[in-house]
């Protein structure tokens, strides 16, 4: 699976290598046999000082020129597929897919509801809601008196890695923190065991789930990760893949509280591999590899994405690159 009809080994396009799920599909994928070229849109990314890979920088998702700049980047060093690790670049992706296609190269996006319900986190808990999967009471501000008076975290409606997330006691503070978080809404503060679901999903909708726990979590990004098995959280994220819409790599977040009303909260879904997938591929699933053949049109074997439980994984900061006489 990891060459084309010539025998070479396929070029893959890897945005967003300066966060942990870009950085580890690129290096997974190399390890598989693939050219990769890494691409992110800050110059400092760490993903672009991997070795062997072909790094280029890109412009944000979030500036007129993004568009131009994948085609003319597709157009020169001609991938085989692209893998986004940036779910902002999805919706631009999207409408790139006609273009990229004529360029040669595949990609495998989610639809644009499966897209909006995932970036937009008021948009999550209502789909969520409509399908009785249960979540975190989640306000706007303007609803902040239908928020329970107890623990409370405001949060960027569209953020990402923990980023501007601010967590506080009572809807005053909320209230306040409501005028610093950009476009922020207002959850209830959920305690408990916090679990990722690294997930592949078809295209004919069968999905498979690997489940670990985020033992320890610092930015967002689980450090130290356990493999679990629990049918009730397996039944609740396939309900929230299948109320998204989702499909290909994605992830699923949520606790696990003892005591409440629902053992099982769910708090968010990610359109792209997980920071800490790798714990997946360590208990087994070849997440990656499966996730190429269906990339490349080929049908996923869901045998192959069976994992032991109690694996457990930690992660660590690394230096990749020292150089000198660089301008800053």
């Amino acid at each position: 699976m990891t060459e084309t009809t010539t025998g070479r080994p396929r070029r893959i396009l890897v945005t967003g290598v300066g966060g942990a799920p870009g950085l580890d599909v690129a290096r997974r994928l190399m390890a598989l046999g693939c050219e990769v070229i890494a691409a992110d849109s800050d110059p400092n990314a760490i993903g672009l000082q991997l070795p062997e890979v072909t790094p280029r920088v890109t412009v944000p998702a979030c500036e007129a020129g993004y568009s131009s700049s994948v085609l003319r980047l597709c157009a020169e060093l001609g991938p085989g597929a692209a893998v986004s690790a940036v779910e902002q670049e999805l919706p631009q992706l999207l409408g790139l897919r006609s273009e990229l296609d004529d360029l040669g190269v595949r990609t495998w996006l989610p639809g644009l509801p499966a897209i909006e319900a995932c970036t937009d986190k008021a948009r999550f808990a209502e789909v969520l809601s409509v399908h009785g999967i249960p979540a975190p009471r989640t306000v706007l501000p303007d609803q902040l008196r239908q928020a329970p008076e107890g623990p409370l975290v405001v949060k960027p409606r569209r953020g990402q890695g923990a980023k501007d997330v601010i967590y506080c006691a009572t809807r005053a503070q909320a209230a306040v923190l409501c005028e610093l978080v950009p476009d922020p809404i207002v959850q209830e503060r959920v305690s408990g065991r916090e679990f990722t679901a690294d997930c592949l999903v078809d295209r004919d909708g069968h999905a498979s789930v690997i489940l670990r726990l985020r033992l320890v979590v610092k930015g967002g990004l689980a450090m130290v990760s356990s493999t679990f098995r629990d049918a009730e959280v397996e039944q609740e994220v396939l309900a929230v893949l299948a109320a998204t819409g989702l499909q290909g790599a994605c992830c699923v977040q949520g606790f696990l509280c003892e005591g409440g009303p629902h053992r099982v909260l769910i708090t968010e879904a990610n359109l792209r591999f997980a920071g800490g997938f790798p714990a997946a591929e360590a208990a087994g699933a070849d997440i990656v590899g499966q996730y190429l053949s269906g990339l490349f049109g080929h049908r996923i074997d869901h045998d192959r994405l069976r994992y032991k439980p109690d694996v457990r994984l930690t992660k660590s900061y690394e230096t990749l690159a020292v150089t000198e006489g660089i301008a800053p």
